[in-house]
């Protein structure tokens, strides 16, 4: 059976849903491409509607594109909700709940003025760009970063509960050497402070006035060189020993997920049939 004769063969919501989530035939690029197109607009026009001299001159013409992309928007989420076979979970997923969280502030507007702005967050949305040119080179990678993230977020933990005691005990140092006379007015601010330093940002609103205080000052930003080199070692270390996978983009029609190898039959998520 060719391919033309099973995708017409296929019911409507297998059809849509492969149009919707998935970008292997013409129609899901083409669909998704437009979408992005779409945010991208939106996003111009929520950008827009922030400078007081367009919104005054332009203020209807921008909330009337607001209005139109809130309600595209909302017609795609449903869309969304109608042909997957478990709405749940594609509704309570990362992508479902910014794609729901990118139609409600316009909504909210009408209640609570000013909401519109939280429209910004369909920028988010933008991260199906790597789904919709389906270079399975670019999805291998993120399998690689994925996977090295994973194994190596005990270390970073471990790493930043040191970082954390060592800003405590050099704030609560820093407060009882200097004093409030010198602006560690408390043992917060002193971390604050201690955090600041560590980290080699140095804003300047607080520093240290004695001799003993400039001394730990001194040790504690060359500190700050050594620590950041820690965490990207770690996770350097575990990207080599990361697998590369070949996946492709195809989305399950039950739960949704995506990242299944090119081979694969079934979703290594829910055991659905792909």
């Amino acid at each position: 059976m060719s391919e033309k004769t099973t995708y017409k063969s296929m019911g409507w919501r297998s059809r849509m849903h492969e149009i919707i989530f998935e970008a292997d035939t013409f129609e899901g690029k083409l669909f998704d491409v437009a979408l992005l197109i779409a945010i991208l607009l939106s996003i111009l026009v929520v950008m827009l509607e922030s400078v007081d001299p367009i919104r005054a001159s332009h203020g209807e013409l921008l909330r009337n594109l607001e209005w139109f992309f809130t309600i595209l928007f909302t017609i795609e989420y449903m869309a969304r909700i109608i042909v997957i076979r478990k709405p749940t979970r594609y509704v309570f997923s990362f992508l479902g709940i910014v794609d729901f969280l990118s139609t409600i502030p316009t909504y909210l507007s009408l209640i609570i003025v000013g909401s519109q702005s939280l429209l910004i967050l369909r920028t988010i949305r933008l991260l199906r760009v790597f789904r919709i040119f389906k270079l399975s080179r670019y999805m291998g990678e993120a399998s690689v970063i994925r996977s090295a993230m994973m194994a190596s977020r005990r270390k970073i933990t471990v790493f930043l509960g040191l970082v954390v005691i060592i800003v405590i005990i050099v704030g609560t140092l820093m407060y009882l050497i200097e004093g409030k006379e010198n602006g560690f007015t408390s043992i917060p601010r002193s971390i604050y402070w201690a955090i600041v330093t560590l980290t080699t940002v140095g804003y300047g609103d607080i520093a240290p006035v004695t001799v003993f205080g400039q001394t730990i000052a001194s040790v504690l930003m060359i500190l700050g060189y050594a620590i950041i080199a820690v965490p990207t070692g770690i996770v350097t270390t575990e990207f080599t020993m990361a697998k590369k996978q070949n996946l492709n983009t195809q989305s399950c029609p039950v739960c949704s997920r995506e990242g299944h190898d090119d081979d694969a039959v079934h979703c290594k998520y829910c055991g659905s049939k792909l």
